[in-house]
């Protein structure tokens, strides 16, 4: 097909479709503080942190914010909209708002914030855009913190989904966690999986790195990790109707992962009984992928290949990671995916992965 053709294309669906992995700019301090409790309000203050900006990325990193989208109104919200929404002409936004809460050791206070962080979210984003939809976010340290936030913004179907950092105090499969899987499969909200650490433990296997670039290709092999912990465990046994969606983990390791997980489920299954169908299985009914960063060569024959090994249409989730430097121009979609895979994950996937996307619109 003619690129413009394709393009062309893409933009007459974009209205329909849902970015699902978008970030907001965080707060100041200064603009948390009124949606604290009075308690953390005065220890910010008494801190001396009521000042601090934060910054959940290196501030001069290309990756961080497109050079084009740095320039704007100094509204974080008008520039989203400037950008994605009216800009590229996204439908509808999930907002997965990063503070590093999750990096506290005192949990009362994460799950403070974290409660602050979400009221924020609902007065400063979703109240003034109806385009927009928030992600949960929890305090990862004390699972029973985290349902109890569940639970409070369960009946606010604007918050799609609960947010989750792939690198955490121990695997995510861990029955530690159960706990929040129990209440968002109670809720019909899935998991997201964001790329991130808490930092408890080397970002590698091997020990702490060195750099920036080793951090950030590490997310991936974390990804793979994880999905391992979370499949032979037993979380989707436990919790059959969990979706888990894994965001900014890349997709094109998943059909050589599979293959090996597929292969050791039949040669150990002994060890893990409760496992009672093939990986690949498991993950075509209970996990999705956000689209970017896309981790594949530019040319469109390797990724059209790669999905054609992934073997369903129905994994990928749209999304452009807004407004981190993942792809150039206003084509978030790359080259080498059939018309219907684009068109499933733009819409049709999100929709049947976020139930509460069609709840909010009757």
């Amino acid at each position: 097909m003619d690129p413009k053709t394709r393009a062309a294309d893409v933009r007459a669906i974009l209205p329909g479709a849902v970015d699902c992995d978008v970030h907001p700019s965080a707060p100041t301090m200064t603009q948390l503080m009124p949606y604290l409790d009075e308690y953390l309000a005065e220890s910010v203050v008494n801190r001396g942190i009521e000042q601090l900006q934060s910054v959940h990325y290196p501030p001069n990193a290309p990756i961080t914010i497109r050079a084009d989208w740095r320039q704007g109104d100094g509204d974080g919200l008008a520039r989203l909209q400037a950008h994605l929404l009216d800009g590229i002409g996204v439908g509808t936004a999930i907002l997965n708002p990063l503070l590093g809460v999750q990096l506290l050791f005192n949990a009362d206070m994460a799950a403070g914030f974290a409660r602050g962080l979400n009221d924020y979210t609902a007065r400063e984003w979703l109240d003034r855009d109806p385009r927009l939809r928030s992600s949960i976010v929890v305090a990862q340290q004390s699972p029973e913190l985290a349902v109890d936030e569940i639970e409070r913004l369960a009946g606010d179907k604007r918050f799609v989904q609960v947010l989750l950092l792939v690198m955490g105090d121990r695997p995510l499969g861990n029955q530690m966690y159960w706990p929040i899987y129990q209440a968002a499969e109670k809720h019909g909200l899935p998991v997201a999986i964001h790329a991130g650490s808490m930092y408890r433990h080397p970002t590698t296997g091997i020990g702490w790195s060195t750099f920036h670039s080793q951090d950030y290709a590490a997310n991936a092999v974390n990804f793979q990790t994880t999905l391992t912990s979370l499949i032979t465990e037993g979380v989707f046994s436990t919790h059959p109707d969990l979706k888990i969606v894994m965001s900014e983990s890349g997709v094109t390791w998943l059909p050589s992962f599979l293959w090996r997980l597929d292969k050791y489920w039949h040669g150990l299954r002994m060890l893990t009984p409760w496992v009672d169908r093939m990986p690949r299985e498991i993950v075509a009914s209970n996990v999705r992928f956000t689209l970017q960063p896309v981790d594949a060569p530019q040319d469109a024959a390797v990724l059209s290949r790669v999905m054609e090994h992934v073997g369903t249409e129905d994994l990928l989730l749209f999304s452009t990671d807004y407004p981190h430097w993942q792809f150039d121009g206003d084509n978030a979609v790359p080259e080498g995916l059939s018309d219907s895979q684009i068109r499933r994950m733009m819409i049709d996937n999100p929709m049947a992965t976020y139930p509460r996307l069609s709840e909010a619109a009757k």
